[in-house]
């Protein structure tokens, strides 16, 4: 997309994709307190799956439109939101919380605080880190297992949500382990 073809310019914050993803962060709460307190219901499932979808259609929108910095902020924070409070939810669910969410958790989170410090140095120095395209799928990853732990026809095979986590937190260590590496490159190409 060349400048002229954009919608809205790089400095852009009031666009239809940032507005969506303003929904996401709006309702993450509401997410985070559906999961805690009845995880598995269809309520908890629309809103989760109302938040996911919003993703992927914001994803659409902006690069329809044109993408901006403000969006390159806020998706991922967005991202971040929900499937760390999400996670962290399922650990403090009712009746029993999934205690094997919890290192995966714990990984997960490392990885977004390391990859959040990398990139604000990296961008310091004039170098943007963009998503790859494994990392959308480490995220869609992440959000069907947390689907697997809320939806009713799923959440009693505890097994599902797991092995997919576990899947997600591979495919976390890894694309946070490649843009440190290809970071790293641009770095030194840019000395």
């Amino acid at each position: 997309m060349t400048t002229d073809d954009r919608t809205y310019g790089e400095s852009a914050l009031l666009t239809p994709a940032n507005m969506m993803t303003a929904f996401r962060i709006v309702i993450a709460p509401v997410f985070v307190y559906l999961i805690v307190v009845d995880r598995i219901s269809w309520w908890t499932s629309v809103v989760g799956m109302s938040a996911a979808a919003s993703d992927y259609f914001d994803g659409i929108v902006a690069r329809r439109h044109g993408t901006t910095r403000s969006g390159a902020f806020l998706d991922p924070l967005a991202d971040k939101i929900i499937v760390l409070g999400a996670l962290y939810a399922l650990i403090l669910s009712r009746p029993h919380g999934l205690k094997s969410f919890i290192i995966p958790a714990v990984l997960i989170t490392l990885r977004e605080i390391w990859m959040s410090v990398f990139r604000a140095k990296s961008a310091k120095k004039g170098i943007s880190i963009p998503a790859s395209k494994l990392a959308k799928w480490k995220t869609f990853t992440q959000d069907w297992a947390i689907a697997f732990c809320v939806l009713p026809i799923t959440a009693h095979h505890t097994w599902l949500g797991v092995a997919t986590i576990w899947i997600a937190v591979a495919m976390t260590l890894y694309t946070g382990w490649k843009y440190y590496v290809d970071g790293r490159r641009a770095t030194l190409g840019a000395r």
